[in-house]
């Protein structure tokens, strides 16, 4: 999707290109969008593309909105309320069947847009006047011709490329990062934070509410996660169950030392596992084309930021599961360049995944997540959110559906001992 308006020599552009939102205009320059921004305009760029006729395959929930008065006569209102939050309301002439208004999201405020002087084009009746309202700025919309299925080529859909700094090159900027998580690692064993996770649910009225949560106390243990869980709901533990989830936690970090003793090796016993380890998002990008690379400020910091997307020359076969799943997704990433670490990511799943040949479990294509972190004693960067939404099939039968937020917080930097089968947490001076 890609609108691009010039008026008296000022110029304003949105784009989506099916792995990361943009925003520019002759004020304010280039900006790669993030949280609602970027979900306004992939709305914008779904509901354009299929107006409402993949609202199931989207996980997206259709309602009625009764009935309103538009310019004095009465209209029809559907809401369509996206898996991610985003209502778009559409107004009907209950006579013609027309959509006559759609109000939806906007970059920085809401937008309607009113269509008129619909006209028969290739069998379908397309509007040929329309106003744009955004905010307080108003556009009036006359179209002389209208093309259905055209080929349009892809570059009118790239990131826009604005000359300036010259950029680090990727493949050497990866090999940083890769070569710094070893740091990064020791620095994450000493700090301890506190992590919500919110289930969330679209219910059949369109109405994106909460299911539960859990909150847990989380730290790191020679590059293992150690998880202890203090709230459901919002509500603390009682004391048994407290009890309970302490020594769930110090039976974690024995069974760390035990299979670390056997040579380093895991232990046959089970934990821990190796996806307790931090992922390296370096190592798994050798699956992806990495393009449209741009220099940005994101939290105060200078930021390269570039798109990735499948490398259909990549040796899927020979690769580990993790590597395979990030060569299915298209998306974004910010990286610090002077930390040399991964400050957000946005990745959606471009092809259906399959687990275990697809008999264990089958992530449907459209699967997404968000990952936004903050910069934390200035050394480095931790999970603030987590946006996470999928549709997943287990065992050929059963399909499940993910909405969920997870929100890190209150950081603390400890050092972390062990004593028999406790664990003990000094906070440094």
């Amino acid at each position: 999707y890609n609108s691009s308006i010039v008026i008296d020599g000022f110029e304003i552009e949105t784009g989506f290109n099916g792995r990361s939102a943009w925003s520019r205009d002759s004020r304010d320059g280039l900006r790669t969008l993030t949280g609602t921004g970027t979900l306004a305009v992939q709305a914008r760029a779904g509901f354009l593309a299929n107006l409402w006729l993949n609202a199931k395959a989207d996980k997206s929930k259709l309602v009625s909105g009764g009935q309103s008065i538009l310019d004095g006569r009465n209209v029809n209102v559907i809401v369509l309320n996206t898996s991610k939050g985003i209502a778009i309301r559409m107004f009907f002439d209950p006579i013609s069947g027309f959509l006559v208004r759609d109000e939806m999201e906007g970059v920085n405020s809401p937008e309607i847009t009113d269509y008129s002087d619909y006209r028969k084009v290739g069998g379908v009746m397309m509007p040929y006047a329309f106003r744009l309202s955004a905010g307080a700025a108003k556009y009036d919309v006359k179209l002389d011709e209208i093309k259905i299925n055209e080929n349009i080529d892809r570059a009118e859909f790239d990131f826009p490329v604005i000359s300036g700094k010259p950029l680090p090159d990727l493949t050497s900027l990866l090999a940083e990062l890769r070569a710094n998580e070893d740091k990064v690692d020791d620095i994450l064993d000493t700090y301890a934070f506190t992590q919500k996770q919110t289930r969330r649910e679209l219910g059949k009225d369109g109405v994106l509410r909460e299911l539960g949560s859990e909150t847990y106390q989380l730290s790191f243990y020679k590059g293992y996660r150690i998880t202890r869980l203090i709230e459901k709901n919002g509500t603390a533990l009682s004391p048994s169950d407290q009890t309970d989830a302490d020594k769930d936690a110090a039976k974690r970090v024995a069974e760390i030392e035990k299979s670390l003793a056997k040579n380093g090796q895991r232990s046959s016993n089970g934990p821990p596992s190796p996806r307790d380890r931090r992922i390296s998002i370096a190592e798994v990008l050798r699956a992806s084309n990495l393009i449209n690379p741009r220099r940005e400020r994101f939290r105060g910091r200078d930021v390269i930021v570039f798109d990735f997307e499948p490398n259909p020359a990549f040796d899927y076969k020979n690769a580990q599961s993790m590597v395979k799943f990030f060569g299915k997704t298209v998306g974004v990433m910010w990286i610090d360049e002077k930390d040399k670490q991964v400050a957000r990511i946005e990745a959606a799943l471009a092809d259906n995944f399959n687990v275990g040949g697809g008999i264990l479990a089958k992530l449907r294509k459209g699967a997404s997540f968000t990952l936004e972190q903050e910069r934390i004693n200035d050394e480095i960067w931790l999970p603030s959110r987590t946006d996470i939404n999928l549709s997943v099939r287990v065992l050929l039968v059963k399909g499940i559906d993910v909405n969920q937020v997870i929100r890190s917080y209150d950081y603390k930097k400890f050092e972390t001992e062990v004593k028999g089968a406790t664990v003990n947490e000094v906070k440094r001076p």
